[in-house]
């Protein structure tokens, strides 16, 4: 019974000996894992580089479409490595499956993370909005030495979309879910920016650093990892996390039809999904930050 027990459950943290700092070390790298993204991803990559990314580290979990071409098209060959990342691997033993993103995570941190001040693990439905000023490294700075930053998602929905329309993302994407810290289902979660070299372990939502499960937001303050949850910690002083989760209802369905990362969680998938996007629709407000800053930056009209 434990045995099948154990079987179910993924392996989804794993402990890392933390890189040496490289001398100069400096900026942020963004590592991401991808698939089939040809449609979007060339929107993200450059407005990430034009908010000062540094590097790109992309896993690509076996695309089929153009996505790699894209990438190397719009990021120079110092801002991009793109690494296969098509297995799929468990423990033998206890037949649990190895989350393969967070295998992609540690392997960008252990193997690149002595280059770069921050380091940060998100999604290509993801998009780090800085807000203290135009750059993420300007923004950051005030923060001196902290090892990580906590970011709450902002979770954008449909905006009413039927299909994907012309003009990108940022543009036409622009009601979230009112709450980022409301408890509906699916709606309060964190992804993180770290100092890699003191990352000691990793997960998807949480990780820690230094041994520790101390935690910052983008003000400074300190919490627990889960003290995070409480609404006193929310802050968007210096980055704001967009989750464009669902974009067009076609867009969603594609999303689905692709499936989890994991595949012990295919059969449950569409459910989860769609008790997200129910809690994000419920109650929404419009938030032009992205678009805004895009237009600054000359990425959009």
């Amino acid at each position: 019974m434990l045995r099948k027990l154990l079987s179910r459950a993924k392996i989804s943290k794993l402990g890392l000996r933390t890189p040496q700092p490289a001398p100069g070390r400096h900026g942020v790298a963004i590592a991401a894992i991808v698939r089939n993204e040809a449609r979007y991803i060339e929107e993200w990559a450059r407005f990430h580089h034009a908010v000062g990314v540094r590097h790109f580290v992309i896993y690509d979990d076996a695309s089929t479409d153009a996505t790699r071409d894209i990438l190397r098209d719009v990021l120079a060959p110092e801002a991009l490595t793109i690494i296969p990342w098509a297995q799929r691997l468990s423990d033998i033993r206890l037949g649990r499956e190895i989350h393969n993103q967070v295998l992609a995570y540690a392997h960008a941190a252990g193997n690149f993370g002595s280059e770069f001040r921050w380091m940060a693990f998100v999604d290509v439905d993801e998009f780090l909005v800085p807000t203290a000023s135009n750059s993420l490294v300007q923004s950051l700075e005030p923060l001196g030495d902290i090892p990580n930053v906590s970011l709450p998602w902002h979770m954008f929905g449909f905006s009413g979309h039927e299909t994907a329309p012309d003009g990108g993302v940022l543009a036409n994407y622009l009601m979230r879910v009112r709450d980022p810290m409301s408890d509906a289902p699916g709606i309060r979660a964190f992804k993180m920016l770290v100092d890699p070299c003191r990352l000691t372990a990793v997960r998807v939502h949480s990780m820690e650093s230094d041994a520790s499960s101390e935690t910052w937001n983008d003000a400074g303050v300190k919490a627990t990892l889960e003290a995070r949850e409480k609404p006193g910690f929310y802050s968007t002083q210096a980055v704001q996390l967009n989750h464009y989760y669902t974009r067009s209802k076609a867009d969603l369905e594609a999303k689905i039809a692709r499936g989890p990362n994991l595949v012990a969680k295919t059969d449950q998938y569409r459910r989860k999904v769609m008790r997200t996007v129910n809690s994000i629709e419920a109650e929404t407000v419009e938030d032009l930050r992205a678009r805004d800053l895009a237009r600054r930056l000359g990425l959009i009209d």
